[in-house]
């Protein structure tokens, strides 16, 4: 069966999150590297968290409140200028370099993005960032209640695009978005960008782990799910070589 769209993750994945550092390191010197880290592993942890609980609360609220949760755990004292300075990054985070190109190479295929942002958010970065000319559909979790991984989140694409799950290449840098994907049956590309070597490599080479090497640790290796991606890529810039 043919390829007819191209589902991309946003955060992570068209969108390179830890661009927030040099923002969090302005506004908290020191401390850009601890809070740019723990922010994101607690915001990932309270959409899974909202989901079990059954307490949905968008993505701007939760991304709120992780960012509130890591000043406050860190003893950070702010002003709410300096907070929502920080907060508005998620509305220009930078695009990976090879994003734009790949995107146009994977034409006439309907292109969309499927993220856990809410609505406001993902529109203001997707034309912030100049997406919007090249992407069909922008599909928020916002419309079930519910954040990835739940099957709920990608049966939108179904919904939205009108295309068959076996039709679908849904593309992550998040491996247990990947393994969400795979399990509700749509083929996945899962980009690898920090190979198991290099991990273990960045471990043993240095006395203390620093926050970015530990959130690679957690964060970008592929889970023990039993759900492995079809294609295992680099980067953006090999999709159009398997879509």
């Amino acid at each position: 069966m043919s390829i007819k769209a191209v589902v991309f993750d946003a955060y992570g994945t068209l969108y390179d999150i830890q661009s927030v550092a040099e923002i969090t390191e302005d506004a908290f010197p020191g401390y850009g590297e601890i809070i740019t880290q723990v922010w994101r592993i607690k915001q990932l942890e309270y959409t899974w968290l909202r989901s079990l609980m059954r307490r949905y609360e968008d993505f701007a609220t939760v991304t709120r409140h992780s960012l509130a949760y890591t000043l406050r755990v860190l003893g950070i004292a702010y002003e709410n200028d300096t907070f929502e300075r920080v907060i508005e990054k998620y509305l220009h985070l930078d695009l990976y370099p090879d994003a734009t190109a790949a995107l146009a190479a994977l034409r006439p295929r309907k292109l969309a993005i499927l993220s856990n942002g809410s609505p406001d958010m993902l529109n203001a970065l997707v034309r912030n960032s100049g997406l919007d000319a090249l992407l069909d559909a922008t599909i928020s979790v916002d419309a079930k209640k519910i954040f990835k991984p739940s099957p709920d989140v990608y049966e939108l694409i179904g919904e939205v695009l009108g295309i068959k799950p076996n039709e679908v290449l849904f593309v992550s840098s998040n491996p247990w978005d990947a393994a969400g994907a795979k399990s509700f049956g749509l083929k996945v590309a899962w980009i690898e960008r920090v190979t198991p070597e290099a991990m273990a490599l960045a471990c043993v080479e240095n006395e203390l782990v620093a926050p970015l090497t530990m959130f690679k640790a957690i964060r970008t290796q592929m889970d023990e799910l039993g759900f492995a991606p079809d294609h295992r890529i680099r980067a953006l810039s090999e999709l159009p070589g398997i879509a």
